[in-house]
């Protein structure tokens, strides 16, 4: 997470405000807005090229979107940009913005040195009690490596971690799989 636009407690409404007038994206958490950094090259092939793939494996079952859709976890106030989110069904936004989309069904998160930590523990501890967060999809950048983290009936979320070459990631809730060679040679890595 970044640094704090500033060190007081802001509404969410606040929030939306900044994001309205800012050319920076923000995420929202406990009163505190946060910029968020910019991404690399990699990192922005990676995302259109996962994005790419789960649009034509989705298309007119779920609606696939880039990282300018906003998330917001209900039960703990997070807002963020995940890079790419899934929703199958009708979209349901926030009461405060209609922007702000609460029931995705799988998000993807290309991980960041700067702040891999952060998404695989803090982040998705907020991510996991989305009711309607059937998978959470992480994406390496420094080698050809992709964790599926899927909602059990039950308890912990298992990961399961495919890499190297003719890795295959199943997304059972989704019911596709991303072929990790495909996806890498795309983005050019």
């Amino acid at each position: 997470m970044g640094v704090p636009v500033q060190l007081h407690h802001h509404s969410f409404k606040d929030y939306l405000t900044v994001e309205q007038s800012s050319t920076v994206k923000h995420e929202y958490l406990a009163g505190g807005i946060y910029a968020m950094a910019g991404g690399s090259i990699l990192h922005a092939a990676l995302s259109a090229s996962i994005l790419a793939s789960l649009y034509r494996q989705l298309s007119g079952r779920c609606r696939v979107y880039s990282s300018d859709l906003r998330v917001r976890v209900l039960a703990t106030g997070l807002a963020s940009y995940p890079d790419v989110t899934v929703v199958c069904g009708a979209a349901e936004t926030d009461p405060e913005s209609a922007e702000t989309v609460v029931n995705p069904t799988a998000i993807v998160e290309v991980l960041s040195p700067g702040t891999i930590d952060y998404d695989l523990g803090e982040k998705f501890e907020h991510y996991r009690q989305i009711p309607s967060l059937k998978t959470v999809i992480y994406v390496w950048q420094d080698r050809r490596q992709i964790e599926v983290r899927q909602r059990p009936a039950a308890g912990a979320w298992p990961a399961e971690t495919t890499s190297g070459p003719h890795g295959i990631a199943r997304l059972e809730a989704l019911q596709s799989e991303i072929d990790l060679d495909a996806l890498y040679t795309e983005a050019g890595a």
